[in-house]
C-alpha cells in the first residue's frame, strides 16, 4: 500500500511541476518593467492595460515598479475580452464577465497590453478588437509573463518574462497572490 501511495505522489508531482517561484515571478516582472522604461523615452503617454484575469494584477505590479523606478505614474486599465473571443459561442460554460475599465482616452497613447500567458494568440487578437473600440492608439505593445509557443495567429510579445516551450497536452497555470493567494507558475500535464 505504501509503495502505491508513493508512486501516485510522484506521478502527481510530475503532473503539476512548479516552473517559477514567487521570487522568479517578481524578478521577471521587474525585468519587464525595466525593459518598458528603456524602450519608451516618454512615459507620460504610456498606458498599461491588463487582460482579465491575471494580466490585470501583473499590469498593476508593472505600474507600481515603473512608479518606484521613475517617479512617473502611468495610467492603468483592464480589458474584458469575453465577447470579442472567436470561440465565445462554442464554450460550454457561461463566461464570468469582469468588465473593461478604461477611464481615459486611448487615442495616440502608447499601450502596453499585459497578459499572463501567450499561447495561440487568440486572446491577444480579441484584446486588440476591444482596444480599438475605445480609440486609436499610436502603438500597442505586448508584455507577457510566459510565452509557451504554439501560435495560431501572427502575434508575438515585445516583452517576455520567460519562454517555456510546451508539448501537446501540457498547459501553463499562473497563480498570483492577488487572485489565487500565492505566486507560482506551474507546468500541468494532462487534462487538469
Amino acid at each position: 500500500f505504501l509503495l502505491i501511495f508513493f508512486i501516485i505522489a510522484i506521478l502527481k508531482m510530475k503532473k503539476n511541476r512548479r516552473i517559477l517561484s514567487p521570487k522568479d515571478i517578481s524578478s521577471k516582472i521587474t525585468r519587464i518593467a525595466h525593459e518598458i522604461i528603456e524602450h519608451h523615452n516618454d512615459l507620460s503617454n504610456l498606458v498599461l492595460l491588463g487582460i482579465h484575469n491575471r494580466g490585470v494584477p501583473i499590469a498593476g505590479r508593472l505600474r507600481d515598479l515603473i512608479l518606484d523606478f521613475t517617479k512617473i505614474e502611468v495610467q492603468l486599465g483592464s480589458l474584458d475580452i469575453t465577447f470579442h473571443r472567436d470561440d465565445f459561442r462554442e464554450r460550454l460554460t457561461m463566461p464570468e464577465i469582469k468588465g473593461t475599465d478604461i477611464a481615459f482616452d486611448l487615442s495616440d497613447k502608447v499601450i502596453i497590453l499585459v497578459d499572463d500567458v501567450l499561447y495561440s494568440g487568440r486572446t491577444i487578437r480579441a484584446a486588440l478588437d476591444e482596444i480599438i473600440s475605445f480609440g486609436r492608439p499610436s502603438i500597442i505593445r505586448l508584455a507577457v509573463l510566459v510565452d509557451r509557443g504554439h501560435r495560431e495567429l501572427p502575434i508575438r510579445a515585445d516583452f517576455v518574462g520567460k519562454n517555456i516551450p510546451t508539448h501537446s497536452g501540457e498547459h501553463i497555470a499562473v497563480r498570483l497572490a492577488e487572485s489565487d493567494g500565492e505566486d507560482g507558475v506551474f507546468l500541468i500535464n494532462g487534462d487538469e
